[in-house]
């Protein structure tokens, strides 16, 4: 039977085969929910149908389709909840599931990287939990149990790194445990209440409404009985407006595509903040006694605990508005995913004197200015101008000869379009050299530091003990021009400085191999 909400984890007892449990009962309820929007589209498309053939008593139809089909998904989703055990053993758990054909898995504990917790809408109303076990297999090969009790999951992810980190002999761990522990323990040093999230969310200007806006679109003939992508309907419908407008003379023109340009920005800045809002309301990064503790979420609550000696690179962003008021991103690169990102995110919106207590914390330095920072090789921005220049150029002038001698009669409307082509080619021309003028490159006797962007500029540090690797690659033109790329070996992921003159390169590889060798691995994450 499902555990209850006062039972604690069974963890297996010496030589004894550990206990098989299920999660718990209601799990089946919530596969049940996530699976009926499925059905809103089909059911809309059979009763719009049954109603324009003029046979609304056919509605009792629909009904008991709908309850056939709820039937069938709760069936199907107890089926799967009852097949679907897991067993806490002494050094690995184990899942077994499957209907017909079971299949089992078993993950030592040694390689699981990290422990989450998540609960979305659903769950939460419930007072479930989803316990994500990260494994650093980049997503293809994670463990997860949805769902158990949310004391259950809180004393099933502190069992877990106890025993992975040995911290305590084997026990039972009871619910609540963890939680007392984590209270007594924890100290906040971030969070972002709902001023700063506004403020935050005015920044994070997007346009992803209209993308959704444009999916639904595709239904406008099944259920309105026009398509919306019908050129003739658009130019009927704009010719009226677009003779009042332009009857009414400059200053009106100008007014109107400034009133559209703020309807597109108050569009962009709502989306930006409901976005915001939903996935860091209540944001909070705790330094707890095993590492840093991050919360976020309204609808999706995650929990997320990452211990402090596997973090193995800081990355600080920021963009060409918000740096101009001091505010910048910190993440941290671990082993473990953070929804699919390599990089856990532990301050997205902050002051550089927020962001340096956390980098202290961690374990890292501060970026400073008095490093010896270099550019990268002028040789490879100039290589990069050419090859960005002469490609965009080379479509440019195809593009002239296709219009001049092809469907276009006029030669200066084929000039003017081919254009286009060319002032893109100025612009990447100009990216690039600005791009190689911020870059910038440094080591010292602990970290490697990188700096790249224009617009949006970013600085990457990396603890050089906790490098694994480091790797020169050059192509032909790089050993023509005497540049080379290094890559650098990062545990969850990847650290690359390009473009750099071929005696730098060599001379970062050494420092950084010395400290590799120096470094015994089987004891650097105890």
């Amino acid at each position: 039977m499902a555990e209850s909400a006062d039972t604690p984890i069974k963890a297996a007892a010496s030589g004894h085969e550990p206990e098989e449990q299920r999660t718990d009962v209601l799990t089946f309820v919530v596969k049940a929910v996530a699976i009926l929007p499925q059905l809103i589209i089909p059911l809309g498309f059979v009763s719009f149908s049954m109603f324009d053939d003029g046979i609304p008593s056919e509605i009792l139809y629909i009904a008991l389709l709908l309850v056939a089909a709820l039937a069938l998904i709760l069936l199907s989703s107890f089926l799967s909840w009852w097949r679907f055990t897991y067993r806490i053993g002494e050094t690995d758990i184990r899942v077994e599931s499957g209907l017909l054909s079971r299949a089992a898995r078993s993950v030592p504990y040694e390689r699981i990287q990290d422990v989450s917790l998540e609960q979305k809408l659903v769950p939460r109303l419930l007072g479930l939990v989803e316990v994500k076990f990260e494994t650093g297999a980049g997503g293809k090969d994670e463990l997860s149990l949805a769902y158990l009790a949310e004391n259950q999951g809180e004393a099933l992810r502190e069992l877990v790194r106890e025993r992975k980190d040995e911290a305590v002999p084997v026990a039972t761990v009871k619910e609540g445990e963890a939680n007392e522990a984590q209270t007594e323990t924890a100290t906040t040093i971030f969070a972002m209440g709902p001023k700063r999230l506004f403020t935050f969310g005015v920044f994070e200007f997007s346009l992803a409404v209209f993308a959704v806006l444009g999916g639904l679109a595709q239904y406008t003939e099944t259920f309105f009985g026009f398509e919306i992508w019908d050129g003739e309907l658009w130019r009927g419908w704009l010719a009226g407006s677009e003779e009042a407008i332009g009857a009414l003379g400059p200053a009106a023109q100008i007014i109107s595509a400034i009133a559209g340009l703020t309807a597109l920005f108050m569009v962009g800045s709502a989306t930006g903040l409901v976005r915001t809002y939903l996935r860091d309301w209540n944001f909070r990064l705790d330094r707890t006694a095993k590492g840093f503790r991050r919360r976020r979420g309204l609808l999706t609550k995650t929990d997320v605990v990452m211990p402090a000696h596997r973090v193995q690179a800081l990355k600080i962003g920021t963009g060409l508005v918000r740096k101009r008021f001091g505010w910048q991103g910190l993440s941290f690169v671990s082993l473990a995913q953070d929804s699919g990102s390599s990089s856990h995110v532990v301050a997205p919106f902050a002051q550089d004197e927020e962001i340096e207590p956390i980098i202290h914390a961690a374990g890292f330095a501060p970026a400073k200015e008095d490093l010896d920072w270099q550019r990268p090789s002028p040789a490879h921005r100039d290589i990069s101008m050419v090859i960005d220049g002469a490609t965009l150029a080379i479509i440019g002038f195809a593009l002239i000869g296709f219009l001049t001698f092809g469907p276009v009669e006029n030669v200066d409307y084929a000039v003017w379009l081919a254009g286009i082509p060319f002032a893109f080619g100025a612009f990447l021309v100009a990216r690039q050299y600005y791009l190689w003028r911020f870059a910038r490159n440094a080591i010292d006797g602990s970290q490697v530091y990188r700096r790249k962007g224009w617009f949006a500029p970013s600085t990457a540090i990396a603890n050089r003990v906790k490098l694994q690797s480091a790797e020169i690659k050059q192509g032909p033109i790089a050993r023509w021009r005497g540049y080379a790329d290094l890559h650098l070996g990062l545990a969850g992921g990847s650290f690359a400085i390009e473009g750099l003159p071929l005696e730098r390169a060599r001379e970062l590889r050494r420092a950084i191999l010395a400290s590799i060798g120096e470094t015994d691995f089987s004891e650097l994450n105890r």
